[in-house]
């Protein structure tokens, strides 16, 4: 029996080749689902692996589709029932849709929405070019970027009773406790069921079966704020069991691995960041949650840390910026968009904790806001990327960031008046979307963050980064549920990506316009 799937991820492109991993679970002991593709895609034997605490496989099938000169819609056939997805022509640039946070972390939210997946229906319609406001111009989607939080774990501390029997134990016992084979049990079967519930939502069943994906994970689906705990619990046996079951699941689920990384993943290094090259468009994918980790350990002689607070490691910078040096020898890349789960631009914590402390019950919006690029352990790592980032667009390549996270739509810019720097390379834009159900923050705190939008942050000397207005508002934060769209033009017309930011209970999208580096 199917328990899950199709779930379509995109493997990347090669040789204009476009290669895709089809992803289904069925009770264990059944055979695979027969799937039949229509020529000239081609489909190799599944590979097997058992699902981590149920009954039940996991089976993935590769597919290889040769591109032609003009789109193609591929249909196929998986278990009787019939589906389609859609690929782009050769060396043109993919139309792609970004989401963030696919879910709750406090189950009390979801009570108050009539529809929890109403936009998931909405991108489903504008996929499927029945949307009444913009179906004439909206092709139908190649890529479903979801940028992190693709479930919400938080249920655990409360489901489990192990879990939360740990929970209450005094600090010096939470932190020397063992990992029971019994917990890790517990887990793997919590995450296994938090992916097949959340995905088997019919909304969202049907994008991920007609819309190849590429997903990476933030800390809700590992535990909220993972690797900005302090040090000790962190690195305690229950925390590092529970990541181990997290990874495990992401691994299986999120990036269809089976044993074997996929083909984008980045040589190298010791996460999964990725990068994937499309016609004359890059994504570079960067994982920011396996590698995180607070500032710990014992001291070294000189009494300082022999461990310091990252957000990626040394080896994963590396293998990072050999593939944008590569890209960029190469000079025939567009436009690169970084997906960067957390925003690189946004309002800096220490004023909104000022802001926000006088606000009881707003932890868990203080505890996004220390996972933060902009909280300072982590200002020095994010200047590193800053720079790369310049000098790929000072190449010719326009670079974007796509984020989430945060629960908000909002638009940022990195800015440099440097010499070094082009004068039409001197704007990286960030475009954040989130989330797609996780309802915004209330009121008052969109209040207080609009007020903290307004301050430009000095980056480095002659770098700034500012929240700028949406189009046609005078707002810098749009607080209600969205996601986004990546048009490309044509082909062979100016190059440029129609963005729409597409908000619960408004009509028509807000619209920019990022341009190619000229």
């Amino acid at each position: 029996m199917l328990q899950l799937g199709p779930v379509l991820q995109f493997l990347g492109c090669q040789n204009h080749t476009w290669g895709i991993g089809v992803l289904v679970v069925t009770d264990a002991g059944d055979p695979p689902p027969a799937l039949h593709l229509q020529a000239p895609a081609q489909v190799v034997a599944p590979v097997q692996t058992a699902v981590p605490g149920l009954s039940a496989s996991a089976w993935r099938f590769d597919v290889a589709v040769p591109q032609t000169a003009a789109a193609q819609t591929v249909n196929y056939l998986l278990d009787g029932q019939g589906h389609s997805f859609h690929v782009p022509g050769a060396d043109a640039m993919p139309s792609m849709a970004y989401v963030s946070c696919n879910g709750f972390s406090d189950p009390r939210a979801k009570k108050g929405l009539q529809q929890p997946n109403a936009l998931w229906s909405r991108l489903g319609r504008l996929h499927n070019q029945i949307d009444r406001v913009d179906s004439t111009r909206f092709g139908p989607l190649h890529l479903l970027l979801m940028g992190g939080d693709q479930i919400y774990s938080d249920d655990m501390w409360v489901k489990l009773p192990e879990l939360q029997a740990w929970s209450e134990l005094p600090w010096p016992q939470r932190i020397t406790a063992p990992f029971t084979a019994s917990l890790r049990n517990a887990l793997a079967a919590h995450f296994s069921r938090l992916y097949l519930d959340r995905w088997n939502q019919p909304e969202v069943a049907a994008l991920l079966a007609s819309v190849p994906t590429v997903m990476m994970w933030d800390d809700h689906d590992i535990m909220d704020g993972w690797g900005s705990h302090p040090a000790e619990l962190h690195d305690c046996p229950v925390f590092q069991g529970i990541f181990a079951v997290a990874s495990s699941a992401f691994e299986l689920f999120q990036r269809q691995m089976m044993g074997a990384p996929s083909p984008a993943t980045l040589p190298g290094q010791t996460a999964h960041s990725s990068g994937y090259r499309i016609g004359p468009a890059g994504l570079l994918v960067l994982d920011m949650r396996s590698e995180r980790r607070p500032r710990g350990g014992d001291l070294n002689a000189s009494g300082g840390l022999l461990r310091a607070e990252q957000v990626v490691s040394e080896a994963s910078w590396r293998a990072i910026y050999r593939w944008l040096d590569t890209q960029a020898a190469a000079g025939d890349m567009k436009h690169l968009f970084v997906m960067s789960s957390i925003p690189v631009v946004h309002p800096s914590f220490e004023l909104l904790e000022k802001l926000l402390g006088i606000f009881p019950g707003q932890q868990e919006l203080e505890d996004d806001l220390r996972d933060h690029w902009t909280s300072p352990p982590h200002k020095a790592e994010r200047l590193r990327l800053v720079h790369r980032l310049l000098g790929a667009s000072a190449s010719g390549t326009r670079v974007t960031l796509l984020s989430g996270d945060v629960h908000v739509a909002a638009v940022g810019v990195i800015e440099s008046d440097r010499a070094d720097v082009p004068a039409t390379a001197r704007v990286i834009n960030q475009l954040t979307s989130s989330g797609i159900v996780h309802p915004p923050p209330p009121g008052v705190v969109l209040f207080f963050l609009e007020q903290a939008c307004q301050m430009v942050e000095t980056i480095d000397r002659g770098i700034s980064g500012a929240m700028y207005e949406f189009p046609t508002t005078r707002h810098r934060m749009i607080g209600c549920r969205n996601f986004m769209t990546l048009q490309p033009d044509a082909p062979g017309q100016a190059n440029r990506f129609w963005i729409n930011w597409w908000a619960e209970g408004e009509a028509h999208p807000y619209t920019k316009v990022v341009h190619p580096v000229t």
